[in-house]
Formats: C-alpha cells, structure tokens, sequence
C-alpha cells in the first residue's frame, strides 16, 4: 500500500526528531520519556516509597522513568488498551480503561492502596475531526479525573496530558476544584505544533470516594 505524503513526511520527520534519536540512545521507549523527566526535574513528582498509576502507559516510556525514582519502596501500576512489553518492577493490565470490567480489575491489583501520584498520557485515535477528537480526548481525561477522585490520596498528585480545544477549560476548572494547585506545562519534548498541554493538579482536596 503507497504511503500518502503526509505520512512520509511525518516519518522523515520523526526517524530525524532529536527527541527520537536521544530516546533511542539512552535506552527509552519513546520521546515522551523526556516530557515527563523534564516536568519531574522541576516539580519533584516522583520520590522513593511512592504508589504511582500510569494510565495510558504503552509503550511504557514513563513507566521507565518512574520505576526508579520510586525505588526503594514504590510501586507502578500501569493500564493500557495496546499491549507492553514488561518492565521490572512495573504491574502492568491491558484492558480498555473506559470499561467498568476493565476498571474494577486494575482496582483489584490495587489492593485498596491510596495512590500518590496518577500519569495519564491517553490519547484516543485521531480522526484528525477536530470536534470529534476533542471530544473523544475530553472523555478520556474526564475518566482519568474520576478515577484520581476515587483512589488518590488527600494531598496527591495528577499530571494529565489534554488538547487546548473544545471542553479544555470545563476540564481545568474541574481539576481546579480537585486540587489545591493547578499548574500547565508544555515540556521542550513536545512539538510545536502540537495541541497538547500538561495540566498538573497538586495537593488532592477531600479524601478518596473509594476510601472513606
């Protein structure tokens, strides 16, 4: 099947993408790795002894952050609808998260444990229908906002990647009502071009509904 131009281009571009050569040569699954280091440098998210939940982990680049710097002590538990391959120290479970069936067996693996800090790097498939993807990418994030509001801890942390279209400032004004700080971090990792924007909530209101 013959490649269409733009796809030629976005692989030139991606196979020449300093990020993607540096994630090769430092051993990471993918340029994203440099995203959440570079947030981490500078808000101090992740510690030793830590109960950290990747959602959206696949290929497992910010899984290969975290896993240390949670050492000794810490736990990650990673969620993905594609497949990862293992990572030490890292429990991973495919399944769709917006599926209850899903979500109440990667709350089994978590074993009633509060979490510090919730990762979201979902991004659904792009349509490349702006409406549509960003109603798709909005749903995704409202899932992850629930989910923080179930299991994080009273003082916890979330740092969830969302586009800067349709419904992003309702989603920010709901996490701004969830955390007693909200921060927006655009990493040197991400492209330009790109849509895309951190939000960083910080220091979790109210004590988990999951755990009363």
């Amino acid at each position: 099947m013959k490649r269409s131009k733009s796809s030629k281009n976005w692989m030139t571009e991606h196979v020449n993408d300093h990020w993607v050569q540096r994630a090769k040569a430092e051993g990471f699954r993918a340029r994203a790795a440099f995203k959440l280091l570079e947030i981490d440098e500078r808000d101090r998210l992740l510690r030793p002894g830590m109960v950290v939940v990747d959602l959206g982990s696949t290929p497992g680049s910010w899984c290969q952050v975290a896993a240390p710097r949670v050492k000794p002590g810490g736990e990650v538990f990673a969620l993905d609808i594609l497949p990862m391959d293992p990572i030490p120290e890292v429990t991973f479970l495919q399944g769709d998260f917006r599926e209850d069936s899903v979500l109440m067996e990667f709350e089994t693996l978590l074993a009633g444990r509060e979490v510090d800090l919730v990762l979201s790097d979902m991004a659904p498939n792009m349509s490349g229908i702006a409406i549509s993807d960003d109603g798709r990418m909005m749903h995704l994030a409202e899932l992850a906002l629930d989910f923080s509001q179930s299991h994080l801890r009273t003082g916890g942390n979330m740092l969830i990647k969302v586009f800067q279209g349709a419904g992003f400032m309702e989603f920010r004004a709901a996490m701004q009502e969830s955390f007693k700080q909200l921060h927006s971090r655009k990493p040197d990792a991400s492209r330009d071009r790109s849509a895309e924007v951190y939000l960083l909530g910080m220091g979790r209101l109210g004590a988990p509904t999951g755990h009363p």
